[in-house]
C-alpha cells in the first residue's frame, strides 16, 4: 500500500483517522495506531511483518538488558548490533557478496537471491539507533513493548523514512497534543508530497525511464543531459514528497518529525548539500558512524578515511550493486576536496551551486544506472562532441509542452521561490497567504484526484532501498 493510492487515501487513512479521534487515551491510541501500522506493512510484505516484530521484540529485550547489566552493557550492544547489521546482510547483500566472490578466479558459488523486505533498511536503523541511545543514556529505555513496536512500526515512515532516531520521539510515544491549526497544516504538508509525487516526479520518471532503457550506442548527448536532469528531478520530488507525506501524517497523529529536506539543489558545496538532502541519514551516519571512529579528532588523514568510511556505508545503504558505492564514494572524494580546502565553496557562492549541481548530476546518474559501464559510458555521451552529430529525436520526443511546464514547476518547487513569497504575503499582517496557500492545496489535491483516477501504480523509489 503506497501513499499516493486510492486504497491509502479513501480507506486505510480516513478509518484510521476517525477511530484515531474516536479514541480518548493515548494508551488507546498508541494501540489503534500499532494494529493499524501492522496491517498497513503486512498489506504489501504479508508474513515478512513477522520479522520486524521479531526484531522490535529482541532490540526491546536488548533494550532492557542494557539498561539492568550495566556490566555487560557493551557486550550486549555490541551482540544487538551484530544482530541488526546481520539481518541486513542476509535479507539484503548476501546475494551481492556470492556475486563479489565468484568475481574470484576458481570460485563458483551459486547464485542467492532473496527477498528484500520492504523498508528493511529504514526499521533495521532505527532499531539500532534505539539500543545505541539506551547503551549512551540507560534512562530512555522503553519499558513497554508496544511503545517500541509503535516507534519502529509507525506506518508514515515505516517503508521509506525518514529515519526517526529514537531520543526525537521518545517524549511523544507516551505524551502528545494535536490542535486544529497542527491537524490542517499536517493535512496540507500531506497534500504537498502528494503532488510532488504525482505531478512533477511522476512524469519526470516516464521520460527518464525510457531514456535510460535505451541502448548506450543509440543515446545522443542532448538524451542524456535531459535524462540526467530529469533524474535530478524525479529522484528529489519522489523522495521529498514522501518525507513531506510522512511528516504530515505524522503532525496529523500528533508527532513531530524531523525535516528531511532542506532545498538541496541550491546548496553551496557538497558538504552543504548533505546538511539539506536525506537528514535524517546523513545525521544518523554523523552519530553512530563518523563520530564513533573519532570524527575529525585524530587528525587529518583519519578524518579522510572516516568520511570514506561513511559514504561507503551511506552507498552501501541504498543498494547492493557497485553503482551505489560508487556513487557514495563519489560524494566522499569530493566531501574530503572541501575539506582539504582544494575547492573552497565559499569563495564564490554562485559559481559553488553550479559546480554542486554537476556533481550531484554526475553522481546520481551512476546511481540511477545499472551498471557502472552504463552510467559511466551515460556520462560520456554528456561530454563527448560526437554525441551531439546525429539526430535529437530521442530528447525531443519528450519535450511535450507538458513536460516543459513540470521542468519549471520543479526548479520552483526545488528552491525557496514560493516560501519567499508567502512570507513577504505575511508580513502585510493579513490573511491571505494562507487563505492562497490554502486554494492551491485544494486545486493540487484535485489534480492528483484526476490522476489517481487512472489507476496506475506508482511505487516511490526509495521502497527498494
Amino acid at each position: 500500500m503506497v501513499f499516493s493510492s486510492v486504497t491509502f487515501l479513501f480507506l486505510f487513512f480516513p478509518t484510521v483517522f476517525l477511530l484515531y479521534y474516536a479514541v480518548p487515551s493515548v494508551k488507546f491510541r498508541n494501540i489503534l495506531l500499532t494494529v493499524a501500522s501492522l496491517f498497513f506493512y503486512a498489506w504489501g510484505e504479508k508474513l515478512y511483518v513477522l520479522l520486524m516484530i521479531g526484531s522490535v521484540f529482541f532490540n526491546w529485550v536488548s533494550g532492557l538488558l542494557i539498561s539492568k547489566y550495566q556490566k555487560s552493557a557493551k557486550l550486549i550492544t555490541a551482540l544487538a548490533v551484530i544482530f541488526n547489521i546481520g539481518m541486513l546482510f542476509a535479507f539484503k547483500y548476501v546475494g551481492f557478496f556470492v556475486e563479489v566472490l565468484n568475481l574470484a578466479p576458481f570460485i563458483s558459488i551459486p547464485a542467492v537471491n532473496v527477498h528484500l523486505p520492504i523498508g528493511i533498511s529504514f526499521f533495521t536503523f532505527q532499531a539500532l539507533s534505539y539500543v545505541i541511545d539506551v547503551y549512551r543514556n540507560r534512562e530512555v529505555v522503553q519499558k513497554n513493548f508496544l511503545s517500541m513496536l509503535l516507534y519502529i512500526s509507525f506506518f508514515p515512515q515505516l517503508i521509506a523514512g525518514p529515519i526517526v532516531k529514537y531520543h526525537d520521539i521518545a517524549a511523544q510515544l507516551g505524551k502528545r497534543t494535536v490542535t486544529a491549526e497542527k491537524m490542517a497544516a499536517g493535512i496540507r504538508r500531506f497534500i504537498i508530497g502528494l503532488s510532488k509525487k504525482l505531478l512533477l516526479a511522476d512524469v519526470a520518471a516516464k521520460a527518464v525511464d525510457s531514456i535510460f532503457g535505451m541502448e548506450l550506442a543509440e543515446i545522443s548527448g542532448l538524451a542524456a543531459w535531459l535524462g540526467g536532469i530529469l533524474y535530478l528531478i524525479q529522484i528529489y520530488f519522489d523522495f521529498s514528497g514522501y518525507s513531506d507525506m510522512a511528516i504530515g501524517l505524522g503532525k496529523i497523529f500528533g508527532f513531530e518529525f524531523l525535516e528531511n529536506f532542506n532545498y538541496p539543489y541550491i546548496a553551496v558545496g557538497i558538504r552543504d548539500f548533505w546538511h539539506r538532502w536525506h537528514i535524517s541519514l546523513s545525521t544518523w551516519f554523523q552519530q553512530y558512524l563518523y563520530i564513533p571512529l573519532g570524527g575529525n579528532r585524530k587528525g587529518t588523514v583519519r578524518t579522510y578515511i572516516n568520511l570514506l568510511i561513511v559514504f561507503f556505508a551511506t552507498g552501501l545503504w541504498h543498494g547492493a550493486n557497485f553503482t551505489f558505492i560508487a556513487w557514495g564514494m563519489w560524494h566522499g572524494l569530493f566531501m574530503i576536496l572541501e575539506r582539504a580546502k582544494l575547492i573552497k565553496p565559499e569563495k564564490c557562492p554562485a559559481l559553488s551551486r553550479i559546480y554542486t549541481l554537476f556533481v550531484v548530476l554526475f553522481g546520481f546518474i551512476i546511481f540511477r544506472a545499472d551498471s557502472l559501464s552504463f552510467g559511466l559510458g551515460f556520462i560520456a555521451k554528456m561530454l563527448t562532441p560526437s554525441a551531439y552529430t546525429f539526430g535529437f529525436a530521442d530528447a525531443l520526443q519528450h519535450l511535450t509542452p507538458y513536460m516543459i511546464i513540470t521542468i519549471v514547476a520543479a526548479v520552483i518547487g526545488a528552491t525557496p521561490i514560493v516560501p519567499y513569497i508567502k512570507s513577504k504575503i505575511s508580513s502585510k499582517g493579513e490573511n491571505t497567504a494562507e487563505i492562497i496557500s490554502y486554494a492551491v492545496t485544494a486545486a493540487l489535491f484535485f489534480l492528483c484526484i484526476l490522476i489517481l483516477a487512472s489507476d496506475t501504480y506508482s511505487p516511490f523509489i526509495y521502497f527498494r532501498f
